[in-house]
């Protein structure tokens, strides 16, 4: 966990991220653009988990809206978690992460940003938001 203790409304909103990883061992990042929260930065990509859905639905439909890529609940599987609480107006944020070994397309940065393909251990060096620090360590802490 990163942060303080959750705020007294105890509101907190999901996350789902997506590992994607190609047959040659190689992991995708985005680079998110400049000017957004965290812009510059490189992170798993994925978003907001809507009210009426399932993390797995959210994330095939992030991952179809950010990078143009179809994916199948069938291909993803969850590799860990990560959670900041809010400070102040800032909610909680918990972030679900899933690694995906199959998907259909090319991915492309569709928002803005730019999407690379990187080795675990240059996965831990890049510059990335805090819950992301925290899911790559996890996720390749055993590699």
């Amino acid at each position: 966990m990163v942060g303080k203790k959750s705020d007294a409304r105890g509101q907190w909103i999901a996350v789902v991220a997506g590992a994607l990883q190609r047959g040659d061992g190689f992991w995708m990042m985005h680079r998110r653009p400049p000017g957004k929260h965290h812009g510059g930065l490189w992170e798993f990509p994925g978003g907001k988990v809507e009210p009426s859905e399932m993390p797995e639905e959210a994330l095939v439909r992030e991952l179809h809206e950010e990078l143009g890529i179809e994916c199948r609940p069938g291909t993803m599987s969850p590799s860990g978690f990560a959670e900041i609480c809010g400070a102040g107006e800032e909610h909680a944020i918990v972030i679900l992460l899933y690694t995906i070994a199959g998907w259909k397309g090319d991915p492309v940065a569709l928002e803005g940003g730019e999407v690379g393909w990187f080795t675990p251990a240059e996965v831990i060096g890049l510059p990335k938001p805090p819950l992301d620090e925290a899911l790559a360590a996890r996720l390749f802490q055993n590699l």
